[in-house]
């Protein structure tokens, strides 16, 4: 046997296959280099490179080197890209018509309001990385960093308010200040996150009581109709009646207003001819008189002229009856 091992380690390679293999781990090596010096970073992206461990650079989309064998390495980050995480449900498939898991999310969804009920919330959150520095190295697991600040930030909101506000006219608001409670927890932390938009996706009551409580809302909406027929039937008769008598005041005003401005003129005319009387009586009552005359004259069927000289007027008189005068 030991002449075996012997006469085995006495055996030497031909000189040809030593420098294929020397070539070939060459080769390899120079491979290994080439790949872990080059490397390219995509357009919603940016590299984030650590020299033994610690941070030294950010580089932007492109070619780009790096030092090789694990002495620079790359991290890459996608700051562009909207990540989303839902709430109370989930996604099965999207599209057009999506589908949706919900009913087995009541932990995350299910919620006390500030009236002492309760309501399942289902809600999105949008987030995307603003800081790709602090968000490899300030949080440990970011993603469930934001899943607790948002539970926590939607439960505090909800439970300021009551079920009504969650279910109906807060939406909009409670998705606001989720949004702002969530970004100021993150900033605390320095996750490097930037929330986009937190928005309600759909608030119902539990299960057992949802039909007392479309019950009540129907009574509601049946009290809300009746108010508002009411309402239009005020606007309608309200503002006629006001536009009447509004009608009716500036017109009595009109009359008393051209009574008291004929009047005035009138009174302005009197006074002027008494002026005019008093200058020149005798021209000032032939002028009146002619006026006068001018006035009636075109009235009188049948004028008399006769002089001022004749005693008596009846030989000027007509006496025949009217009935033997057509006869």
């Amino acid at each position: 046997m030991a002449n075996q091992y012997g006469d085995f380690a006495q055996i030497k390679l031909p000189p040809l296959k030593v420098k294929w293999i020397v070539t070939g781990i060459v080769v390899l090596v120079a491979l290994y280099v080439v790949f872990s010096t080059f490397y390219s970073v995509k357009a919603d992206e940016v590299g984030v490179i650590l020299r033994f461990g610690r941070y030294v650079r950010i580089t932007q989309p492109g070619l780009h080197l790096k030092l090789p064998f694990s002495i620079e390495k790359l991290y890459r980050v996608r700051i562009k890209h909207i990540f989303k995480e839902e709430f109370g449900f989930r996604t099965l498939r999207p599209g057009v018509r999506t589908e949706y898991a919900r009913g087995q999310f009541l932990e995350e969804s299910l919620m006390l309001t500030g009236d002492l009920n309760t309501a399942v919330v289902e809600w999105i959150v949008q987030y995307r990385v603003n800081n790709p520095v602090d968000y490899l190295f300030k949080v440990r697991n970011v993603r469930e960093t934001i899943r607790n600040a948002s539970e926590f930030a939607m439960r505090e909101i909800v439970g300021d308010r009551s079920v009504t506000e969650v279910l109906t006219i807060g939406r909009i608001e409670i998705g606001t200040e989720v949004q702002r409670v969530m970004q100021q927890v993150l900033d605390s932390y320095q996750s490097g996150i930037y929330i986009v938009t937190a928005k309600l996706q759909d608030v119902n009551p539990p299960d057992p009581v949802k039909p007392a409580f479309n019950e009540v809302n129907e009574a509601k909406q049946e009290r809300e109709k009746l108010i508002n027929e009411a309402w239009q039937e005020y606007n309608k008769v309200i503002p006629q009646a006001t536009g009447e008598a509004e009608r009716t005041i500036r017109r009595a005003d009109g009359y008393a207003l051209n009574r008291v401005n004929r009047a005035n003129g009138d009174a302005q005319k009197f006074i002027a001819v008494w002026q005019e009387y008093g200058k020149a009586k005798d021209v000032t009552r032939r002028r009146l008189y002619l006026e006068m005359m001018q006035d009636i004259l075109p009235k009188i069927e049948k004028k008399y002229i006769i002089d001022s000289s004749q005693q008596g007027m009846l030989p000027f008189l007509d006496l025949t009856p009217k009935e033997i005068k057509e006869k």
